[in-house]
């Protein structure tokens, strides 16, 4: 087979690796993380990546996407079978399966995520935009603020941000996500640093190749893998399947 994989770019390493390592070939295309802050124009752009592809060129375009926040919803291949794992964002990606993340979640539901590839496209080094759990908090605090220094000064800003700041008391955990299999730089003394100063507990967690291997190397059953035939597009099912797909012309309710 030969296929096309659009994914986001926190994903990079993984993808890479899986694919050199892969019994077909892949083509790769990583879209901006920051997109992620405005699911209707990652939405966009993931639709035109998709109407881009070359049908007589490729056997399937993969997503490297969980739902995330309703960005993959709508999207339609009018020529390829369009394949995206069930999993509601990209934190299942990293641990290998949406059940492990579902046990996290109902275990501690106050979790934030980190990951070395999302701390490496993060902004800075004092915590800011460095998670990958949560994933838009960091960066639309951070444009909130700014909007708030425009509008009414730095002062007010101030406090107002610390009025808001208030979100932060709902997490309890800080989880660095580690994949002994492919092993990155170690960001463990930094995001120990940032849980030291939210009073958060930090935990390492062992991370998994498994779903972004069996996504890139085809073995797409229908409990983990949502492929969407062509002219389907994709819909959230808001149930244990998360991802199910509706001919694209179907009215929408």
């Amino acid at each position: 087979m030969r296929l096309k994989l659009i994914s986001c770019e926190v994903l990079a390493r993984q993808v890479y690796y899986v694919a050199a390592l892969a019994p077909h070939v892949v083509d790769i295309e990583l879209i901006d993380k920051g997109l992620h802050n405005e699911p209707d124009d990652l939405r966009q752009q993931l639709q035109a990546s998709i109407d881009a592809v070359p049908a007589e060129r490729y056997d399937a375009i993969l997503l490297g996407y969980g739902l995330c926040s309703n960005s993959i919803a709508g999207l339609v291949s009018q020529e390829l079978p369009l394949v995206a794992p069930r999993t509601h964002d990209c934190i299942a990606l990293f641990l290998g399966s949406a059940e492990r993340y579902a046990d996290e979640f109902r275990e501690t539901p106050g979790t934030y995520w980190y990951v070395a590839d999302y701390i490496e496209r993060g902004s800075d080094d004092a915590g800011q935009n460095v998670a990958l759990g949560s994933m838009g908090d960091e960066d639309s605090m951070q444009a909130t603020y700014e909007e708030y220094v425009a509008k009414y000064g730095q002062d007010n800003a101030d406090y107002l941000m610390e009025v808001m700041g208030a979100w932060q008391k709902h997490y309890s955990r800080a989880a660095y996500v580690e994949n002994t299999d492919m092993p990155l730089p170690d960001y463990q003394d930094q995001v120990r640093e940032i849980a030291g100063r939210r009073s958060w507990r930090f935990e390492e967690l062992a991370g998994s190749l498994l779903l972004v291997r069996d996504l890139i190397e085809g073995r797409w059953d229908p409990e983990r893998f949502l492929v969407a035939p062509p002219g389907h597009m994709i819909v959230a099912t808001n149930d244990a399947r998360i991802l199910d797909s509706v001919p694209a012309d179907l009215p929408q309710a």
